[in-house]
């Protein structure tokens, strides 16, 4: 007649079946391990309608498509500069691919390289560099061995 409170209480709805587990990822050999420690095989992305001031680090690749002011230290990584990017900073990273505009000091301790739609203003160290025909460029270049661009 009469029900207690537990009783009273709606019935949950049934669990919807589970998806089935994706399968698990195979367990990294210590010869991967240096790949782990970079961040994920994908960069960060800034898309075209972000507009961000300031100062970037980390340890992971970064790809901006939008607009960056400031400085980028990205040492052991690469910084690449979409079609629609324009970055206003110093940047020190491992290496540097610019297909849209970069104004400031580029020091980098592998490569920089300057897509043919690309534009770079300001001065560059590296250990290697490549401007494609149709690039602008407008600054210096200081070509260093590999070693001693790390050191720096």
């Amino acid at each position: 007649m009469w029900k207690s409170q537990n009783e009273r209480e709606a019935p949950l709805p049934p669990a919807k079946p589970a998806a089935p587990n994706p399968p698990a990822a195979p367990l990294a050999s210590p010869a991967a391990a240096p790949a782990l420690s970079r961040g994920s095989d994908r960069p960060t992305h800034l898309s075209k309608t972000i507009q961000l001031k300031g100062t970037i680090t980390g340890n992971e690749d970064l790809f901006v498509d939008g607009r960056l002011e400031g400085s980028v230290d990205l040492p052991n990584n690469s910084l690449t500069v979409g079609v629609n990017g324009q970055v206003q900073a110093n940047v020190n990273a491992r290496e540097v691919v610019i297909l849209g505009k970069l104004n400031g000091n580029v020091n980098a301790a592998d490569r920089v390289e300057i897509k043919a739609q690309g534009a770079l203003t300001g001065d560059v160290s590296a250990a290697r560099i490549s401007i494609e025909d149709g690039a602008f460029f407008k600054g210096g270049i200081d070509i260093r061995k590999g070693g001693a661009a790390a050191k720096a």
